[in-house]
């Protein structure tokens, strides 16, 4: 049934915005997904996966408790070296420094 929403409900209107979705799994309530293409690097992919997603698999699946975005190692490894990386930053420029802040100084 999971599977079937997916491919027939969400798949979809995902590839619409040029994304893709993959199953993963499910185990003790929690559907496992992978997101792909456009929607990998949407900054929107995590308020999509939770309030759209896991929204409509609860809704019709009462055993959905949870839905995860997984990741791959790649995936995984490149937040972790960007992590890093931002803390460097941060240390040279000093704890007021942030990303945000910096971009709101620049408008």
């Amino acid at each position: 049934m999971i599977k079937e929403l997916l491919e027939t409900r969400i798949r979809p209107a995902i590839q619409e915005d040029g994304g893709d979705i993959e199953f993963r799994g499910f185990e003790d309530g929690i559907v496992s997904l992978k997101l792909r293409g456009a929607c990998r690097t949407c900054d929107s992919s995590t308020v999509t996966l939770k309030n759209g997603i896991e929204s409509m698999l609860m809704h019709y699946i009462e055993e959905v408790k949870e839905v995860n975005h997984v990741l791959d190692q790649e995936e995984e490894v490149g937040l972790h070296e960007f992590a890093k990386f931002e803390e460097k930053l941060r240390q040279q420029k000093g704890p007021q420094a942030t990303a945000s802040s910096n971009l709101d100084a620049a408008e």
